[in-house]
């Protein structure tokens, strides 16, 4: 979230209760204390969870009770439905923390003299307000109460007599509602007499189903009013709270290393910038997970914490091949340095992965993060909505000074300065790997494109993979060629053959030189000896 919502909240005189749901609280600063809030969606979308939790949360993080009316499930059904999110409600029932009631509604129930009346629903709710001295209240859910009024003006009268009464209470009420066609509620009505109306959102698309929360108003404050993706997992809800988080984020000068030192040389002679994010494309087969893995093995030898998000392949089979190129992972992983997280991206929408990694982060709180590979994500969107998806990734790995890594396939062929999805101009830093075929060999080659805010080689290396890790050497420039590889091996003997004859053509003409000077010096010596006689006879 930007800072100006940030701000507009915390200017905001509207006191709040926050709901202790991630995200959601950063979204809106929490929900009007002591009014009603409208939580309306279709069916699936989460609306009784979320009601469930704002309970659940401000019973045990806020010292705030609350009561929990259904009007289409019994106490014992709420109870296992939300066990399995680790909510244990018996027992903040015996402690008086919440109370659980169901009222199956018959109309007659509700009728005095002929006329739709709410006096009976509000002496029982009193009743169960006042058993726990509840500040939380949650209607579940308000179609079921006025299923059988057919009288339009009585609904909203009825409606709006409702929820003065909780604003009298001085209860902050959660209200939920079924979606309408083409309204907001099934009546039309609720989202009018409600202070604060959020809409959760569950669609499908292209057989992928994604949550997505927007809040549609808030009386007397500011929100942000986009969608924002949430998840429901087995620890409850959690909102992405960001469309984008700008460009607010500090740079470090602090230097992180690749991991492998001849790298480390082209890049400033000290690696990659911590919090930066580093792009590695390259064909198939050119050693762009190799790369990734030597930095998480330098993160985890130093005690930092890496988050390894594989889309292509599992965890284990990441293990073996980086056992193959000596790199042993089990021990970080064991030590709690390091932390897989393995899926196909078809398996979700895109949103759903966002949400994901964003709250792993949350919760293991790395220092690098490697995205391998990122390609495949193209597979679940559009072009232009793989580039939205990795703004936001790399706005949220920014946002925390995170050092992030994105592997991506490159078709062959392609230019080295182009990428199959387009996000090269998100990235700090960008390694191209290329495959080089001379003379029916195959070797590879590592380029550094660019690496903002240092200076870099701009030169090409030969990329060897071997038993003992990645190996970076010089690749043989001259004569117009780049050779790696045996090419490279036999252009250097044929070089140091050509040397060696030059050289012994060298040393043969000074040794004919050096015979030439000694000539002269005898004759030299001669001539001096005859003169020195002809000058003793004279």
């Amino acid at each position: 979230m930007s800072k100006k919502i940030n701000a507009d909240i915390q200017k905001s005189k509207l006191q709040k209760s926050l709901t202790g749901i991630h995200g959601l609280d950063e979204i809106t600063g929490g929900l009007p204390k002591g009014r009603p809030t409208l939580v309306c969606g279709n069916v699936g979308c989460g609306k009784t969870l979320m009601a469930m939790e704002f309970l659940v949360h401000g019973a045990n993080e806020y010292n705030e009770p609350g009561v929990f009316l259904s009007f289409e499930e019994t106490e014992k059904d709420i109870i296992t439905n939300v066990e399995s999110l680790g909510f244990d409600l018996n027992s903040m029932i015996k402690s008086k923390k919440i109370a659980l009631d169901y009222v199956y509604v018959v109309r007659n129930d509700f009728q005095v003299t002929g006329e739709f009346d709410l006096e009976g629903l509000f002496i029982r709710l009193g009743h169960a307000i006042a058993s726990v001295d509840a500040k939380r209240v949650v209607l579940d859910t308000i179609e079921a109460l006025f299923a059988g009024v057919q009288e339009h003006h009585v609904l909203r009268t009825e409606l709006r007599r409702l929820f003065k009464w909780l604003k009298e209470k001085g209860v902050t009420a959660v209200v939920t509602a079924e979606r309408g066609d083409g309204v907001l509620t099934r009546h039309g009505i609720e989202e009018y007499v409600a202070d604060c109306v959020i809409l959760l959102d569950h669609r499908v698309d292209g057989q992928r189903s994604t949550r997505r929360l927007r809040v549609v108003k808030y009386r007397g404050s500011s929100h942000g009013a986009n969608e924002y993706p949430f998840l429901i997992d087995t620890t409850g809800i959690s909102v992405l709270p960001v469309t984008s988080l700008g460009l607010e984020f500090k740079a470090s000068t602090e230097h992180i290393s690749t991991g492998i030192a001849r790298l480390d040389t082209m890049m400033d002679g000290k690696g990659y910038f911590r919090g930066s994010s580093i792009l590695v494309s390259g064909t198939a087969g050119t050693g762009k997970t190799s790369l990734a893995v030597h930095l998480a093995k330098s993160a985890c030898q130093t005690g930092q914490r890496c988050l390894y998000v594989a889309s292509e392949e599992s965890q284990h089979q990441i293990i073996r091949n980086a056992r193959s190129i000596g790199i042993g992972l089990e021990p970080f992983i064991e030590g709690g340095h390091l932390r897989f997280i393995a899926s196909r991206p078809t398996s979700f929408g895109m949103e759903t992965h966002l949400v994901t990694i964003n709250k792993l982060i949350n919760e293991f709180n790395p220092a690098v993060c490697i995205m391998d590979p990122i390609t495949n994500y193209s597979d679940i969107g559009s072009s232009d909505e793989v580039k939205v998806f990795m703004m936001r990734l790399v706005d949220i790995m920014k946002s925390r000074n995170i050092t992030s890594i994105f592997t991506t396939l490159t078709s062959s062929g392609e230019y080295i300065d182009n990428t199959d999805i387009g996000i090269s101009s998100l990235m700090d830093t960008w390694i191209v790997l290329k495959a080089l075929e001379y003379n029916g060999e195959r070797t590879r080659g590592l380029y550094v494109i660019k690496a903002r805010g240092m200076s870099h080689s701009n030169q090409i290396r030969e990329f060897v993979i071997t038993s003992e890790g990645v190996e970076l050497i010089d690749a043989y420039i001259g004569s117009g060629m780049v050779l790696t590889g045996t090419a490279r091996i036999v252009q250097e003997a044929k070089d140091r053959a050509e040397d060696y004859i030059i050289k012994q053509g060298v040393q043969r003409r000074l040794r004919e030189l050096e015979s030439k000077r000694k000539k002269a010096e005898a004759r030299i010596e001669a001539l001096r000896t005859a003169i020195a006689n002809d000058q003793a006879e004279i």
